[in-house]
């Protein structure tokens, strides 16, 4: 075969080879979503952003770019107010991480515009027009878990309870820091209503810590299955945030490669 016989022949190679990939990818149709590289870390009552420092190590050494909210524990609109401040600054795809309390906070929060995907850690999960408190109606809390509220309606796990209702799988110095470093929570936000359920338009999945002793398991399947999340069980007391950074931040890395491309 002359020269210019193998070029014309390679050319119409090279042609249908265009065509077809033309036809499998519609014009206009640019690769698929990116995983999102960003994570923001809601924690819950009596705690504070420190306690995510686990995850946060886990989840920067995987490239991840981490922003951790401090809530006031003041109200849910106090919560939400700063979980927002810090979704605005996220330079593109987010995954929304609430622990606990947090759950609630990422529920309402989490219908801003960056967030690609909710996890819930231990987490509370109502639906618009309910409280957080009603999620309990039906299910008994652990006779471990006690919340003693003063006059001024701020609540704190009750101190000899501590360890046993929160970070039994802690070791002592662990949990004793963690009980006389606690951030009261005012209990009223557990009866304000919410507004918004970002679940029902964002892609969810679930940690349930299989010790926890602040929620009725049954309670936390019955979150877990009324919002659709994909659950991860894990052994673990209710500082699974801590105690279990990296199966938390397991599950977070599996939310942030396929939120972008799950169905709404």
């Amino acid at each position: 075969m002359s020269a210019t016989r193998r070029d014309l022949v390679a050319s119409a190679a090279a042609a249908t080879i265009v065509a077809t990939a033309a036809q499998a990818q519609p014009a206009g149709q640019g690769p698929g979503p990116q995983p999102a590289r960003n994570v923001v870390l809601v924690h819950g009552a009596f705690a504070d952003g420190s306690g995510w420092r686990g995850v946060y190590d886990e989840l920067t050494a995987r490239g991840y770019r981490v922003s951790i909210v401090q809530n006031p524990l003041t109200s849910l609109a106090d919560d939400v107010a700063a979980t927002r401040r810090i979704l605005d600054r996220q330079d593109g795809p987010t995954i929304l991480v609430g622990h606990s309390w947090g759950g609630t906070v990422i529920t309402e929060a989490g219908v801003h515009p960056k967030v690609a995907g909710l996890v819930y850690v231990a987490a509370l999960s109502p639906d618009a027009g309910e409280t957080t408190a009603q999620q309990y109606e039906g299910f008994v809390t652990p006779p471990e878990f006690v919340i003693d509220t003063h006059g001024d309606g701020f609540g704190f796990v009750k101190a000899e309870n501590f360890k046993a209702g929160f970070a039994a799988d802690t070791s002592d110095a662990e949990a004793a820091f963690m009980r006389d470093s606690q951030v009261p929570i005012a209990m009223s936000a557990f009866g304000t209503k919410l507004s918004q359920a970002a679940w029902r338009s964002r892609p969810s999945w679930a940690v349930i810590a299989t010790r926890d002793k602040a929620f009725d398991l049954r309670m936390l399947h019955h979150m877990a299955s009324r919002i659709g999340a994909r659950v991860t069980e894990v052994a673990a007391s209710h500082a699974v945030f801590m105690t279990q950074a990296k199966v938390v931040a397991t599950v977070i890395d599996e939310a942030a490669r396929e939120a972008p491309r799950a169905p709404r």
